[in-house]
């Protein structure tokens, strides 16, 4: 059986899309090979580094990449997932082939504020929701 193919997409490439690339990959890549990018390059958020190497998955030498970028190549995706807000999710390109197009919105940790103990704490909830949005959408699709 081939993998699904889906791409995870935010505003900078720098957090939530680079998280739910890892956890599919790493949870999931039996039956799914993901992918993200941002609407534009971004730097890599170092509290997403350090809530993903806290359960035990490096992204450290993830590098931010652009959307549009991999449009241009002419990538195949199964689904595209958008991670940000809705107002942004209307950013993402039409890819060709691509039937499926979701939006799970998720707050952004570029935006918290607070100590680096606290940006830290809301981005490892971030990441956890993420990581239980992809496990019941993959329990929901291995059902249908």
């Amino acid at each position: 059986m081939s993998k699904l193919r889906a791409l995870f997409v935010c505003i900078h490439n720098s957090a939530r899309s680079q998280m739910a690339e890892a956890i599919m990959n790493h949870y999931h890549g039996d039956r799914f090979y993901a992918e993200s990018a941002g609407f534009e390059q971004g730097n890599l958020n170092p509290f997403a580094v350090e809530a993903m190497a806290e359960m035990g998955i490096d992204i450290s030498g993830n590098k931010t990449k652009r959307v549009f970028d991999y449009f241009k190549e002419g990538r195949f995706y199964s689904y595209v997932v958008t991670v940000c807000d809705e107002a942004n999710a209307e950013r993402c390109p039409i890819f060709p082939g691509v039937k499926n197009t979701l939006h799970w919105s998720f707050p952004d940790p570029s935006s918290f504020e607070g100590s680096d103990e606290e940006k830290l704490k809301k981005t490892i909830e971030v990441r956890d929701e993420i990581k239980v949005k992809i496990d019941d959408w993959v329990s929901s699709l291995i059902e249908t």
